[in-house]
């Protein structure tokens, strides 16, 4: 695959980009010399974001609901304008529920699903066609342990985060003849924005019990896997994989007290 073998010659393409996961590899990246576009639907934050980077010559951000289809290919088609290219792209625009399956809103369910596996897969779509003419790149999507196994009240952020593993597996099989590697990483408890307004100390503590590092993940650590599946130097070979990175939640059995 024909890939920018420096760092400075590679863009890359976020949302999700203002926050959490999103945010951190934003910073890894462009501190490793990638260009990038973050994308997020939080205008206010994207600005902050902006000024405090200070990398404008590096650093292109565009408000973007994925949901919106045409917002989405309007906001890609700017970027590669803008940017020369892309090579790479992470799909962390997200949202999440703990609730009960009996208690879950259908309504709920529907936008769960819409944000993290239609947006991903407009944004997956969008980004495709305009690598298959630059010679590929890779796609990152964020999946989730709650998509590899049944975790209490996630039915709709569960099915969701299944579905990614699967498109996931689809996109890298259709895109594979352009040079597009697609994989997915799937993060355990993460200390993001949206984990720390959702879980609880009851829910902490409940996550402490099954996770054999006895912690939760930092966002860079989640960021630092991404940006190796995004390289094509160090991951050329790697394409339709689930990289789970959860401090050992989806492999453990009973432990040890």
């Amino acid at each position: 695959m024909a890939r920018a073998k420096d760092a400075k010659d590679r863009v890359a393409l976020i949302t999700g980009a203002a926050s959490g996961i999103g945010l951190a590899t934003v910073e890894r990246l462009l501190d490793a010399g990638w260009k990038v576009a973050a994308l997020d639907r939080d205008e206010k934050a994207l600005a902050a974001l902006a000024a405090r980077i200070a990398k404008p010559q590096r650093l292109f951000t565009s408000v973007l609901d994925v949901t919106n289809e045409a917002a989405a290919e309007k906001a890609i088609a700017m970027t590669g304008e803008a940017l020369g290219r892309i090579d790479g792209v992470l799909n962390s625009a997200g949202i999440a529920a703990d609730i009960p399956a009996l208690e879950t809103p259908v309504d709920l369910f529907r936008k769960i699903l819409d944000v993290n596996v239609v947006g991903t897969f407009i944004v997956a779509r969008a980004a495709a066609r305009v690598m298959r003419n630059t010679g590929g790149g890779a796609i990152v999507n964020i999946s989730s342990t709650s998509g590899l196994r049944g975790s209490k009240g996630r039915s709709a952020y569960g099915a969701s985060k299944g579905a990614v593993v699967v498109l996931t597996q689809v996109l890298a099989n259709d895109l594979a003849r352009y040079g597009i590697r697609v994989n997915a990483v799937a993060p355990g408890p993460v200390d993001t924005p949206m984990v720390q307004a959702m879980h609880g100390q009851k829910d902490r503590a409940l996550w402490m019990r099954h996770i054999p590092l006895q912690r939760y993940g930092k966002p860079d650590e989640i960021a630092s896997v991404i940006e190796f599946l995004l390289d094509g130097t160090r991951s050329g070979f790697m394409t339709g994989e689930i990289v789970a990175v959860d401090g050992g939640f989806r492999g453990t059995g009973v432990m040890a007290e």
